[in-house]
């Protein structure tokens, strides 16, 4: 049962199961009740026929008991007394009184009246002095189940008992009843059938529930068979097949490939980043070597400030590397307040050894707050301040504004600005668009990156544009506090 294909089509067996039986059950029970509703009406029909012959007077005897093995009868007194039988009535249940003999007044040779007085009685009563008809109730029937033995045959009835009153004042009950062989033969055969069906029915569901499964899986294995693969040789530059439909499974495809594409182009990046750090890390490492051995062969010649210069290049080189390791690791940044215009006139009063002064355009009692780390804030904007510096020819500004539902950050040279179609390459790890410049005086190439990857762990974006002094625009939106 660990086959998705096996839980499926067992699903869907006990599903259709436990409908099917529902279902039949329903059909039996309302085949049964519509069938014993004709029985109960046909016995009640007899009851009260027979009823209303007693009622208008109708002697025993004279009593036309039409269809009687079809329709059994059976009259007793208040008593309990069996006072009428259908003729081959032998043996009945399920009625008043279980007796077939008929109290001795009623027996044969005698020709009772309803009130039990023969006919050759000389009695006081005579015919004017009694209502011309009894009655019979209008109370609805007493049902029951029972049999009865008419000419040896044994057979289930359902007996309506009516209660009829003559004309000398005798009330009788009359219990006449109606075979169930048929509804018995139509209960079993619509059961038979259904017993019969019903495992037919459920293999049949359960084959077609295995192989529809079977057949909307087969994709799913394709994938996994795929990512198995991918797995085993390392080539994140293959892909899983993409079904032709446009179900659940191929849009799992589809995004399985998108997961692919992504992690192909990080691995790549994260490998390219490794072998840029390492390139980057043995210049420095490098010309220190040289100047520590030259200097252990000869310290007069020791250029010391070129080794504290190679030192803080590579101190600040591994400091760039290790907070770009922890932005990729997905760190999150700090959740204090930061305002914006006090941060960049802090930044900027710390900047003493810059070759341009900057300018500060910072408006008096605006409020430039956001969430974020106040370390990596000062970070980017040291960062933009830097390449400014680089690129500048006589000056550099900063800005701060309100922008819509954030606050935006500026910084301007007037440099000789950034081509167009390289807005976007200068934010890569590692990327100089000025090769003759020197790798001391153009640094690493990663404060543009670092500064963009802090901006949207803020939230925020860094672009650039086109300045009015002609150079670069680096504009940081931030948001503000919701």
């Amino acid at each position: 049962m660990r086959s998705v294909r096996a839980r499926a089509a067992l699903g869907a067996t006990l599903v259709v199961a436990v409908a099917l039986i529902g279902a039949g059950l329903a059909v039996l029970l309302v085949l049964r009740d519509n069938l014993i509703g004709q029985a109960d009406l046909q016995a009640e029909v007899a009851a009260r026929d027979v009823a209303g012959q007693l009622a208008t007077g109708t002697a025993y005897d004279d009593l036309e008991l039409d269809d009687e093995e079809d329709h059994p009868v059976q009259v007793v007194d208040e008593e309990g007394r069996v006072v009428i039988v259908s003729k081959d009535l032998r043996a009945v249940t399920g009625t008043g009184a279980t007796g077939v003999t008929p109290v001795p007044s009623a027996s044969a040779g005698a020709t009772p009246s309803p009130d039990g007085d023969d006919d050759g009685d000389d009695g006081q009563d005579d015919d004017s002095s009694r209502p011309d008809s009894g009655e019979v109730s209008s109370d609805d029937p007493e049902f029951s189940d029972g049999t009865a033995t008419v000419d040896r045959t044994t057979a289930d009835y359902r007996f309506a008992a009516v209660e009829a009153t003559t004309r000398d004042g005798v009330t009788l009950t009359v219990y006449a009843g109606a075979p169930l062989a048929a509804e018995q033969e139509a209960v079993g055969t619509v059961r038979g059938a259904m017993l019969t069906g019903l495992p037919v029915l459920l293999v049949v569901v359960a084959g077609v529930t295995w192989l529809v499964t079977r057949r909307a899986l087969r994709p799913v294995e394709g994938i996994r068979r795929e990512m198995a693969a991918i797995t085993a040789s390392e080539d994140l530059a293959r892909r899983v097949p993409e079904p032709d439909s446009r179900d659940e499974i191929a849009a799992l495809a589809r995004t399985t490939n998108e997961t692919l594409t992504v992690l192909e182009a990080s691995v790549e990046r994260q490998r390219r980043f490794v072998a840029d750090a390492s390139h980057e890390l043995r210049s420095p490492i490098a010309s220190l070597r040289t100047q520590l051995e030259v200097a252990e062969a000869h310290p007069e010649l020791l250029d010391l400030p070129g080794a504290v210069a190679d030192t803080v290049r590579l101190q600040v080189l591994a400091a760039d590397l290790l907070l770009l390791a922890r932005l990729d690791a997905g760190e999150k940044p700090g959740g204090g307040t930061v305002e914006v215009g006090a941060l960049v006139r802090e930044e900027v009063s710390q900047r003493t050894g810059d070759r341009i002064a900057v300018a500060v355009e910072v408006p008096e009692g605006g409020a430039f707050e956001v969430n974020g780390s106040r370390g990596q804030l000062s970070r980017v904007i040291g960062n933009l301040l830097d390449n400014a510096q680089r690129h500048a020819e006589g000056s550099v500004a900063v800005s701060v504004a309100a922008d819509g539902r954030g606050v935006r950050v500026e910084v301007r040279d007037d440099g000789a600005g950034v081509p167009e179609d390289e807005r976007e390459r200068i934010f890569e790890r590692f990327v100089r668009l000025d090769d003759a410049r020197s790798r001391d005086d153009g640094g690493a190439g990663l404060g543009l990156a670092i500064a963009r990857d802090v901006a949207a762990r803020h939230g925020g974006t860094l672009t650039v544009h086109r300045a009015d002094e002609g150079g670069a625009a680096f504009r940081l939106w931030l948001p503000r506090p919701a």
